[in-house]
This record gives C-alpha cells, structure tokens and sequence, in this order.
C-alpha cells in the first residue's frame, strides 16, 4: 500500500500544482468572454434591426434628405457585415468592428439633427416609439460592452498574472484578448463647446 501511495504522489502534487494555476478558471473565463461578447453583438444587432423602421418613418417627412438617409443604410449595412465570434477576437478584428459601429453612430447622429428640422416628425408616435427604442438599445449597448471589458479583464488577468500566467501562458499557449478601444480620444478628450 505504502508503495502505491509513493507512486501517486507526484500524480497528486502536479494535479495540485495544475489546479492551482488556473486550470478550471480559464474555460470559466473564456466562457464567460464568448458569451458577454455575444451580448455585445446581440445589442448591436438589437440597434441595427431598428433602423430600417426609423429611416422609412424619416423618409415620409423628409424627402429631400435622401442622401442622408442613403448614408445611414450604408453604413448599417457596412455594419452587419463585420461579424465575428469570440474565437476570432483579436486587434484587427475588434478594431474594423469597431470602426464599422462608429460608423454607423455617427451616421444617426447626422440623422437626428435631420429630424430637429422637423417638428411635425418629432411629434409622430411611430418616430417617438423608434427613438425610444433607439436610446434604450444605446444603454444597453454601453452595458453589454462593459461586462465584455469585465470578462476580458478577468481572462487576461488569468493569462498574463502569475501564477496562473506559468502555465496557461506557456504550457497552453494563451495570449491577451483585446479590450475596446476609445475611437478618437483626442476628440472624446476635448471639452464640447456650448454656445447660445
């Protein structure tokens, strides 16, 4: 017996050491990194199946907008194409995503002040339920992205601190996974301009 013992004794300590390094962790927090991803593509889903609905309520009241409208149709569509899983995350990727998503906000922000010129629209019940819908997919975006940046957080912390960062780094290979970047900071940085 005592013998048997002696032989499991190096399988128990590097089941010990093994364990203690992130084993389990780091499927939990890949895990919950592919799923807080996709709730963020979920929302942005969310916003970009509101869109068609806005533009045709728009486009009744604006006629002579049309190249506005034509820009926030391009631009979400632009946008449904850059879709990927959280396997495939990485700088490149997070960065055309991201690039794409910008895109389209800055093209409803165009068409928003598009919609001031209007105030027969701003009244319509369609467009108001629309808008409302909109500004709620909005938060819920903001909250989808900051549990993805929560969830990175916790992966990259298991992949790069040690000791954790011993095993699942060299033994399997694991890298970062990149976080959401601020588009333009200089520009977010700059105190906004309020005149009357």
């Amino acid at each position: 017996m005592k013998k048997y013992l002696i032989r499991l004794l190096p399988l128990l300590i590097i089941t010990i050491l093994l364990s203690s390094c992130g084993m389990q962790s780091i499927p939990t927090a890949n895990n919950q990194v592919e799923a807080s991803w996709a709730e963020v593509q979920n929302q942005y889903k969310r916003r970009s199946d509101l869109i068609p609905n806005l533009v045709e309520v728009v486009k009744g009241y604006a006629k002579h907008e049309q190249e506005t409208l034509t820009k926030v149709i391009e631009a979400r569509s632009n946008a449904t194409k850059v879709n990927f899983t959280a396997d495939q995350l990485n700088e490149e990727t997070m960065q055309k995503f991201q690039k794409a998503q910008a895109n389209l906000s800055g093209a409803l922000s165009k068409l928003m002040v598009v919609v001031e010129k209007y105030p027969d629209l701003k009244a319509n019940e369609n467009f108001r339920d629309l808008q409302s819908q909109l500004e709620g997919t909005e938060n819920r975006i903001t909250v989808a992205r900051n549990r993805y940046i929560e969830a990175i957080k916790e992966f990259n912390n298991l992949v790069t601190v040690p000791p954790t960062s011993w095993y699942n780094g060299i033994f399997l290979h694991l890298t970062k996974k990149p976080q959401f970047a601020v588009e333009n900071l200089e520009e977010v940085q700059k105190a906004p301009s309020v005149k009357f």
